[in-house]
């Protein structure tokens, strides 16, 4: 997997970072809920790419 992933994973952190401000300003708990389950599997996901990183370097 290469940069396209990775900016897959950036763009999916940013959407779910975007979803938890528009939840915090509209007191939408499950909308906050749903963009910080998005960050973090962005998240996980970005650690996956730079482990596999290590292992081509």
């Amino acid at each position: 997997m290469g940069l396209d992933d990775k900016i897959k994973n950036a763009a999916q952190d940013i959407a779910g970072k975007a979803k938890e401000a528009f939840g915090h300003a509209t007191n939408d708990d499950s909308r906050v809920a749903e963009g910080e389950k998005d960050q973090a599997a962005a998240s996980a996901k970005q650690t996956g790419e730079d482990v596999k990183d290590v292992f081509r370097g």
